[in-house]
């Protein structure tokens, strides 16, 4: 569903903002576009900061087996 509308033409994009314009009118649209902007600004930071939460996690899973690898093989040698 996501990914049709992402591929809208020139045609479709005119038409979408004509039909913006006569339902809100000129004065509302700087408005709009300055919600929408802060709306999307706020979607991208939200999905920077997920995603450096989720690196961060598996950053820190992948030292903590690491760790327990080298002292598990300490103990073999030590055998």
């Amino acid at each position: 569903m996501f990914s049709s509308l992402l591929f809208i033409g020139f045609n479709e994009t005119i038409l979408i903002l004509v039909v913006i314009l006569l339902l809100f009118g000129v004065k509302r649209m700087p408005q709009i576009a300055r919600m929408l902007g802060k709306g999307v600004s706020e979607f991208k930071k939200a999905a920077n900061d997920i995603k450096q939460e989720i690196e961060d996690a598996s950053e820190s899973d992948y030292r903590k087996n690491k760790g327990s690898d080298d002292d598990n093989k300490e103990k073999r040698e030590t055998k």
